[in-house]
């Protein structure tokens, strides 16, 4: 991970390979902008001239410099008015990607144009500061761990070092700040992104279970990890049947995160764990299966998550519940017609084994009601239909308190991880009732409405306090923000983080 520290010093003055300039949507250069630009005889003028550059949001010019800087990167961060911490964070991340190509090393930030922006309105200098460390180091993720490297190879190119330039020490105490909760924001989001990347042959039910032990035993959080055999006990026939196809056990990780008071009801998060989806008997197209080792992004959201906040020290109560399986097509598998039994004591009519997703979910959320939470949240990768509905730019929420949701909203809005609400009616509850079981595991032909009809499932299972379900399937692979690539994207964690610290 880049490491991101801050100086006191003038830019003018600051040695570095290059040196990034924020800037806002204007006419012409003003401030350290125009100073910079008489020092490079006019180019800056000339390009906002030109418009080659003015300031919109995102947009970049790279420069080559006499001063103490070799080389000056303007980027635009759009109208002071419009500025927020996420749209920082995006620009950093630009620039972040944008210099690391260009075989930047070392690289410094003038924070100078925050404190116009933040003038009058308390904490939003830190706040901009440290969104500034999050898009760079989320940015800069790699994913190498099966990657060998020959010893007559050159590295690969890094960008290693960013300093953030700040004016005085009373704003160096806060910039430390910003970039330490930076960082645990980063780590988090990298860890979520590591167990989504790695192959379903390394992460088991089993790797997951010793993933959270680790964390749990670092982070001093308790973690206790149901086998089968404790399933078995529970009726957890839902989960089960989704394993039994499979030589990997399951497992079902239980992590409390204890922050508040005891007797203050926690927010549990329940994460979909399929840690390889072939769709069982009811089996997945052969093109692009591969991703399907991304079926556990929820569990690794949540899991991420609860590293979180133990990190930041959270005052609250927040315990994460992960069902980890994988759906496998042997001649043990639960077959399309088979009935089976959750721990809550309903039946259900499995018609495709490959909606498995809401099948482990409903024995977490049944076990989530021995915690009397004050609200529950899953996420799962649970549908392909929402990809149809929302693309990869935001995940399907659906609930059953819209005060709840609405929460969420702003918090996607916040961090960019945005959420948007489709409807769950009695037709689509009815549309899960089974002739012969209590519930059926898909809708019949006809009633469409996909992502709706996986919530519909699950809102039996969910108890009566507040609950929403959160289908990250277009947004945890491929999720469409400067700071993802591709692949996995921890799409959720600064979501929850955002939302956890915002309804205390």
């Amino acid at each position: 991970m880049i490491k991101i520290n801050q100086k006191i010093d003038n830019p003018l003055n600051h040695k570095t390979e290059c040196l990034i300039l924020l800037c806002q949507e204007i006419k012409k250069p003003a401030g350290l902008v125009k100073e910079i630009d008489d020092q490079l005889q006019g180019a800056i003028s000339a390009a906002f001239e030109n418009k080659r550059f003015t300031g919109k949001p995102r947009q970049t010019l790279l420069l080559n410099s006499t001063g103490k800087a070799s080389n000056i990167l303007l980027l635009g961060i759009g109208k002071t008015e419009e500025v927020t911490a996420e749209k920082i964070c995006q620009a950093a991340a630009t620039a972040a990607k944008l210099l690391e190509k260009s075989k930047f090393k070392s690289v410094a930030v003038d924070l100078t144009t925050f404190e116009s922006i933040a003038k009058g309105k308390s904490g939003l200098y830190g706040e901009l500061a440290g969104a500034v460390a999050e898009g760079a180091g989320l940015a800069l993720y790699h994913f190498d761990h099966y990657k060998s490297i020959d010893e007559d190879d050159d590295p690969p190119d890094r960008l290693e070092k960013l300093t953030l330039l700040t004016s005085s020490k009373a704003r160096q105490t806060t910039v430390e700040k910003s970039i330490a909760r930076a960082e645990k924001i980063v780590d988090a989001v990298h860890t979520a992104r590591d167990l989504v990347s790695h192959p379903g042959n390394t992460v088991t039910p089993t790797y997951l279970a010793e993933h959270a032990k680790q964390m749990a035993r670092k982070n001093k959080i308790t973690c206790k990890v149901l086998g089968k055999k404790e399933m078995e006990k529970l009726g957890m026939g839902s989960l089960l049947g989704v394993a039994q196809g499979s030589d990997e056990p399951p497992a079902l990780i239980v992590l409390e995160y204890n922050g508040a008071a005891k007797k203050k009801a926690p927010t549990v998060i329940v994460g979909k764990g399929i840690t390889f989806d072939t769709g069982g008997i009811s089996l997945k197209p052969g093109g692009s299966m591969d991703e399907m080792k991304m079926d556990m992004s929820g569990a690794a959201t949540t899991l991420a998550t609860l590293q979180l906040v133990a990190s930041l020290k959270l005052k609250a109560n927040v315990i994460g519940i992960v069902a980890a399986a994988e759906n496998m097509p042997s001649g043990g598998a639960i077959k399309p017609g088979d009935i089976l039994k959750t721990m809550s004591g309903k039946t259900i009519e499995v018609l495709n084994t490959d909606a498995e997703g809401r099948l482990v979910l409903a024995d977490a959320l049944t076990y989530a009601q021995r915690f009397k939470p004050k609200e529950v949240i899953d996420l799962a990768t649970l549908t392909g239909a929402v990809i149809h509905a929302l693309g990869h730019q935001a995940a399907a929420v659906i609930g059953n308190n819209p005060a709840m949701i609405q929460k969420l909203i702003e918090a996607g809005e916040a961090t960019g991880e945005r959420v948007w609400q489709l409807p769950l009616w009695e037709e689509h509850e009815k549309a899960t009732k089974s002739s012969i079981a209590d519930l059926k595991n898909i809708a019949s032909p006809g009633v469409g409405a996909g992502t709706t009809m996986g919530a519909a499932f699950l809102k039996p299972f969910a108890g009566d306090q507040p609950w929403t379900h959160i289908d990250i399937a277009g947004t945890a692979w491929g999720f469409d923000r400067p700071y993802t690539d591709k692949g996995a994207s921890g799409y959720g964690v600064r979501l929850l983080l955002s939302y956890l610290e915002n309804s205390r």
